[in-house]
């Protein structure tokens, strides 16, 4: 089974106040249904807007309102308002670049750069949730409908490739390779237009490529253009074609010539956006980086345009990424989270305009078009029958470079002479000056207005909080774990509140953080989400949690544990009912061979009482038979290693398999090599074996179908086992006698030699091993019989175990199988659940927002890809695509408490004693360099150091000096190591709580071993040892084994 690709997990914090209406960041798509008067809106923050307009905007008479500033009625010398929020929805979780209306406006078809597109209908049933159409490589940088009855859409992107996507979710029907011929990676797909016939396409290579929708063939190309082509009009015809391009100039293409007919340049900045209503781009609007809007009119030019009208109807602040228009209004889109609503300009063939173009253009148009003529009825009216205002001379744009009008502006201001001439490469003369461009609209009609979003952010040294800038200028400070604001700091900078809330702390990158959508993105990774620790006695919680000394909390585990809290709860329930069905047959089974219940009461003997114990190492759901409390976290096991002996690695990852636990329950640990871990067990003698850990409340059985006895009767009993050792030794020297024998016979042709006989001896041979038993042990309790079958059907059950799904399914699945396992191996034992989540004392509790976003994301080669998007509050009803979309390594946290296997990292260090005031820890052939956990804090290393430099008593009951002081002893024999010592570095006093990590980062900052040194603070008198004493000290089976805690390295 192919291995899928690498997933992430992703939670949105919500942010304060926050209400639907209006976007966080730029807008970068518009869109407009004329025939239920609504605008759409697509942001930056993945949300699409919906908002409803005013009728009269788009159904009046002539199509377009007066010219300059009507007198409308204003508040606060503003423009009514006349737009209200309808609805929004979070489509994506990246910036939507492009969206486009089709199927006669019912759905509203978006290109976001998390490499998806997705439809929305607003106006049916299933309008809260926009539904996935299609997916790209990369970033999709545009989306193009062709006529509205068309059930299709097509989509460009970064990964050079057009993809026509099926409404209604049928997928790609058509793949185009747009790739550059010269330079592969200019390929990328930035402006896309598109009708029943004909596909245009452009981008950085600065091409223009006509495509056939239905085969996807190559048409044509156009070469001109010198930079990026940003956006494309198709006529319905489908034989012109307008460009615009960055090189500062809209072209007009003929397709049937196959050329440029015209080079506009009424720009004189990179060309953003077009947009035309018009079936044959009669009238057409663009908009430029400068922030400029354009309205350019050709109509009854007889295809010269240089004789066309082009005019600056507005100035915005910031670039034009998108400009549409209706009616009386047009709307411009820009970096910032508002839309502005301007007023439109009539340039219809009885515009006022100034005397002298007026006469210029009427000797050149000699004809009009139909709707041009009907309207010239009535030259000097307006919409209500008002009169119309002149156009300003200023705001009149020379359309191209080869246009004769308007020539150049005098010196002396003459209205009757004025031009503009915006190109920068125009010669001006010396009685000539360039005028500024006045636009008609100094200010918008309406201004939708947006809300605000985050747009930078600075992680705190504690991995856990972060602090926030939105666009109005507030800075919040977030907790990343609570998933909630903690505290506003009001308009402020951020570089200033930094210094006053960061912490000197050092802790492992666990997440990333991301704002490019407005909110506050925490991202966590398989390959570092459980690197972070935290002590449990930094904790402020609402309700008080029992923790040992010095507990860590892994951060990445705490948060998902509660981001899939409801999720847990669903799959538990699912289990018991699987359980419940598994364990009928059982009860049937034990029902049917369970005889007639007699009068008498029998009492079980205490063997059975024990074996019913040891079912309390299997941990269950609602940790009740779980241990209360999990192993110290000492020195000792701040080296994870092999794991930990017995019953403790169960405490740590409770979810390890049922075989794996039990088998280390039945055996001591010999094996372990775990530095902390001998530490931990070991503290009396050096060579001592850890004995295993039994549950609180159940003693430890000697054995597991023998009942236990009195203590007189011991000394027997060993006596008895040791003739019967020797006795079963006796009979497996004999069985081993009657291996050989059958061996020899079956070598002389008394089994057929065949391929398969000879792999089945071979797996036979594998077999004990993975039993772990000697082959004379085998052959003590059963003859080697051997069973084909048998052997097949375990080799089969083998093979699938290998078999389950690489997703979080596929964790259920090996539960199951377990579950199936030990029905078959024990038909008459009811099945005990093997799902355990961390508990409470691993995990403390955490009440998240109920919405909370959380997103499941696939890594592609161009980013990554949404597999599932939810919240806190929906996880649990979404357990059936969580389970088949989300990755397995979620399931094994969530579900099994089990975290993926890593090699802490470790932080070397030096012991010296201040000035020689104190013994020295330094070892006999003079190695003193040590290593630990880059968690292990201060006091720890004060406590081996006061192991390693305290001489023991003299008859290891410190009671030799009869006259001494009984008090003073005691009270010095109770400090703590940290209470009498202290350690330095750098001469810098260290906290008792600092770790390593924090150490090296913020005291030491370097990257040789740190050097530190211990001195007394005089509560304590710390003798020196004498010469034979300390040599003894030094030695390395000192201290109970805690030299091992930290390891000496090699030099």
């Amino acid at each position: 089974m192919a291995k899928k690709a690498r997933q992430r997990i992703s939670y949105v914090l919500e942010l304060p106040n926050a209400s639907p209406g209006g976007h966080r960041l730029g807008v970068n798509g518009l869109a407009v249904d004329r025939d239920n008067a609504i605008l759409y809106s697509g942001g930056r923050d993945g949300v699409i807007c919906a908002w409803d307009l005013n009728p009269d905007l788009i159904s009046s008479s002539n199509g377009y309102s007066s010219v300059v500033d009507n007198p409308t009625p204003r508040a606060n010398g503003r423009a009514k308002q006349a737009t209200r929020f309808r609805a929004q929805t979070q489509a994506h979780t990246h910036w939507i670049n492009d969206i486009a209306l089709a199927q006669q406006h019912s759905a509203v078809v978006s290109a976001s750069s998390d490499l998806l597109v997705k439809v929305w209908r607003p106006h049916g049933n299933d309008a809260a949730e926009p539904a996935t159409i299609g997916q790209h490589a990369d970033y999709v940088k545009c989306v193009a409908a062709p006529h509205q009855a068309m059930s299709w859409v097509a989509s460009g992107g970064l990964d050079r490739k057009i993809y026509l996507w099926d409404l209604a979710g049928g997928g790609k029907t058509l793949e185009i390779d747009v790739s550059g011929e010269e330079i592969t990676e200019k390929g990328s797909v930035y402006a896309l237009s598109v009708n029943p016939s004909i596909l245009a396409s452009g981008g950085p290579e600065s091409i223009v490529r006509l495509w056939d929708p239905k085969t996807g063939k190559r048409i044509t190309k156009f070469v001109g253009h010198t930079d990026n082509v940003r956006a494309i009009l198709v006529n319905e015809s489908g034989d012109m074609v307008i460009t615009a391009s960055s090189d500062q100039t809209v072209k007009v293409w003929s397709v049937t010539a196959g050329r440029c007919m015209h080079t506009l340049t009424m720009h004189n900045d990179s060309v953003w956006s077009l947009f035309s209503d018009d079936p044959e781009l009669g009238t057409f609007y663009s908009s430029d980086r400068s922030g400029l809007v354009v309205k350019t009119d050709v109509r009854g030019t007889m295809g010269e345009m240089d004789n066309g009208l082009s005019v600056a109807i507005a100035q915005e602040n910031e670039g034009v990424s998108k400009v549409v228009a209706c009616g009386d209004a047009i709307w411009t889109a820009t970096s910032r989270s508002s839309i502005n609503r301007w007023q439109n300009v009539d340039t219809s063939v009885d515009v006022q305009l100034p005397e002298s173009y007026k006469q210029h253009r009427a000797s050149i148009v000699t004809t009009r078009s139909r709707e041009s003529s009907i309207l010239s009825i009535m030259p000097n009216s307006g919409v209500n029958g008002t009169a119309k205002r002149e156009i300003p001379a200023r705001s009149i744009l020379r359309i191209s470079n080869t246009a004769s009008f308007p020539p150049a502006i005098n010196k002396d201001g003459d209205d009757s002479s004025v031009s503009i001439s915006r190109k920068g490469s125009d010669i001006i003369l010396p009685d000539q000056v360039v005028a500024a461009i006045e636009p008609v609209h100094h200010l918008p009609e309406e201004t939708i207005e947006g809300q605000f979003g985050l747009v930078k952010h600075r992680l705190l040294n504690d991995r856990r909080r972060v602090l926030t800038l939105d666009t109005a200028g507030d800075v919040l400070l977030w907790d990343l774990v609570k998933c909630q604001p903690i505290k506003s700091f009001g308009k402020r900078h951020l570089e200033d509140i930094e210094p006053e809330v960061n912490t000197l702390e050092a802790v492992a990158p666990w997440c990333s953080i991301d704002t490019s959508s407005g909110n506050l993105t925490v991202v966590l990774e398989p390959f570092n989400c459980f690197d972070a620790e935290m002590y449990a006695d930094e904790l402020t919680l609402e309700e008080p949690v029992e923790f040992r000394d010095d507990q860590r909390i892994n951060l990445g585990k705490w948060v998902l544990r509660y981001l899939f809290a409801n999720l847990v709860d669903e799959e538990i329930r699912r289990d018991e009912a699987y359980r419940q069905k598994l364990n009928e047959t059982a009860e049937k089974r034990m029902a049917a061979g369970r005889p007639k219940p007699s009068m008498a009461i029998s009492i079980p003997s205490s063997a059975v009482w024990g074996q019913l114990e040891s079912t309390s190492t299997t941990p269950r759901p609602n940790g009740f038979h779980y241990p209360p409390m999990t192993p110290g976290m000492a020195i000792g096991s701040a080296t994870p290693g092999p794991p930990m002996p017995s019953m403790l690695e169960g405490m740590t990852t409770p979810l390890s398999p049922l075989d794996k636990r039990s088998s280390h329950v039945s055996r001591p640990s010999v094996e372990k090599e775990d530095y902390f871990a001998d530490a931990i067990h070991s503290p009396d003698l050096p060579g001592q074996v850890a004995k295993p850990a039994h549950t609180p409340g159940s003693e430890p059985r000697p054995s597991e179908d023998k009942p236990l006895k009195p203590p007189n009767e011991n000394g027997k009993d060993k006596e008895k086992d040791k003739d019967k050792e020797k006795d079963k030794e006796k009979e497996k020297e004999k069985e081993k006698e009657k291996e050989k024998d059958k061996d020899k016979e079956k070598e002389n042709g008394k089994t057929t030699g065949t391929h398969f006989g000879k792999k089945f001896r071979m797996n036979m041979s594998f077999g004990g091993k993975k039993l772990g038993r000697s082959a004379s042990s085998a052959a003590a309790e059963k003859p080697a019989v051997v069973d084909e079958r048998a052997e097949e059907e375990s080799e089969s059950s083998s093979n699938h175990e290998k078999e389950f799904e690489d997703n979080f399914y596929g964790v259920i699945q090996k539960i199951h199988s377990d579950y199936e396992k030990q029905l078959l191996d024990s038909p008459d034992t009811l099945i005990e659940s093997r799902i355990c989540p961390s508990l409470p004392n691993d995990t403390p509790v955490l009440k998240l927002p109920p919405g909370t976003k959380v997103i499941i994301q696939e890594e592609t080669s161009g980013g990554s890809a949404e597999l599932y998007r939810g919240t806190v509050e929906t996880v649990g009803a979404d357990a059936d695509i969580i389970e088949r979309r989300g990755p397995r390594w979620l399931g094994e946290v969530v579900l099994l408490n089990q975290i993926p296997p890593k090699e802490p990292v470790k932080v070397s260090f030096v012991l010296h004693p201040w000035r020689d005031t104190l013994p020295s820890i330094t070892v006999v052939d003079g190695n003193n360099r040590l290593n630990a956990n880059r968690m292990l804090r201060v006091k720890k290393i004060l406590a081996y150091v006061a192991e390693r430099i305290e001489t023991p008593p003299a008859d290891g009951d410190g009671t030799g000096d009869e006259g001494g002081d009984e008090e003073g002893k005691a009270l010095t024999k109770a400090l703590k190591p940290e209470e009498y010592l202290e350690l330095y570095c750098n001469d810098q006093l260290l906290p008792m709580t600092m770790s390593l990590a924090t150490l090296r980062a913020h005291v030491w900052k370097g990257g040789n071993d740190i050097v530190l040194h211990y001195k007394g603070n005089g509560r304590k008198e710390i003798p020196f040892p004498p010469p034979e004493a300390a040599e003894q000290a030094a030695g390395p089976e000192t201290n109970g084994g805690l030299v091992t805690s930290l390891v000496a390295a090699s030099t």
